[in-house]
């Protein structure tokens, strides 16, 4: 299947997310793919009531983005999804102050951007930046994002759930490793969107030191990164795991960096020629992949093991109670 080019842009029909996933994304999600009893809590905290819940709260306190109200960034958003040939999800603008976007929801799943970001960023970053939450989507990485989310909010009541609060941070901590790296394949569903990786730069170096782009310079910023990442030693690794445990995306030097490596390959100047039919079937195939997933599978299980041999003669009861204990959360201020 061949991209169709219209307009300018290269719209990428029939291509699947495989073809721009991070090694270290599809990796992380293997691995938590196979954390035992995870399925069980994934089915009694993701709950049709509580997907319905999240959509109805952003329902009544954010703006639905269609023909009639923000019409250009609704085009922007229509624009995205032929471009990633993705079925549109709703979008919605907030009022925030933080130059961010998220994308939630799990069998709706839908998108929502910062009015600070709309204000910050030009029509072709608000285009990747949609383009970068409908990558998110695309590679089914709403699942484990959504029961985040979630999670997050339970953990200010660990008192009502029947796990220790240092196991239930346990738990979040290798969601979050996970989500990060995520960011990674996001960044570039994000670059094939605007087709200019250097949009994708701009935007990353807005967020670090917000609209003075006159001010900073591309390769200064890369050499952060590069100083960053010759940082090697177990003293600055220990820094760097604990300047990184509790954040929610990697840090914008190295997103660069990671992007730059990934266009420098070839990767993606082969993808916007539409060499992306049979992505799937050879990625599936690599080796170092099967060996990051192994790794990727000790890291992700020894914090989720501690959390099952906690409570394992129980696992079923664990699950109500988080459970009942989202129920608690959800309805505390009716």
């Amino acid at each position: 299947m061949n991209a169709v080019q219209d307009k300018k842009k290269i719209y990428l029909k029939g291509i699947d997310s495989t073809a721009w996933e991070h090694p270290a994304d599809r990796a992380a999600l293997k691995a938590l793919q196979n954390v035992p009893a995870l399925d069980t809590v994934i089915k009694s905290i993701l709950s049709p009531t509580a997907e319905k819940s999240i959509r109805l709260a952003t329902l009544a306190s954010s703006v639905k983005v269609s023909e009639k109200q923000f019409s250009k960034i609704y085009s922007l958003h229509k624009e995205a999804c032929r471009i990633l040939d993705i079925e549109e999800p709703e979008l919605y603008i907030t009022q925030n102050p933080v130059i961010n976007a998220y994308a939630v929801g799990v069998d709706r799943p839908f998108v929502v951007l910062f009015s600070s970001l709309t204000q910050s960023l030009d029509n072709e970053e608000i285009l990747g930046v949609i383009g970068h939450e409908l990558g998110h989507i695309k590679s089914g990485h709403m699942l484990y994002k959504t029961l985040l989310n979630l999670l997050i909010e339970l953990s200010k009541f660990a008192f009502q759930i029947p796990l220790t609060g240092l196991a239930l941070q346990a738990v979040i901590v290798a969601l979050r490793e996970w989500d990060r790296k995520s960011e990674l394949s996001a960044d570039r569903a994000e670059a094939l969107t605007t087709q200019n990786p250097d949009t994708v730069i701009r935007s990353l170096m807005k967020m670090t030191g917000g609209n003075n782009l006159e001010e900073m310079d591309l390769g200064e910023f890369i050499k952060q990164a590069e100083e960053y990442q010759a940082a090697d030693t177990i003293s600055d690794n220990i820094h760097k795991f604990m300047n990184t445990i509790y954040r929610t995306h990697p840090f914008p030097v190295m997103r660069v960096l990671e992007l730059i490596n990934w266009v420098r390959s070839g990767e993606y100047d082969a993808i916007l020629r539409g060499n992306y039919t049979n992505f799937k079937k050879e990625r599936n195939g690599f080796g170092d992949l099967k060996d990051a997933a192994n790794a990727y599978k000790e890291e992700f299980k020894r914090p989720m093991e501690g959390v099952v041999n906690e409570v394992k003669d129980s696992v079923e009861d664990i699950a109500q109670k988080m459970k009942d204990s989202f129920d608690k959360w959800k309805n505390k201020g009716k």
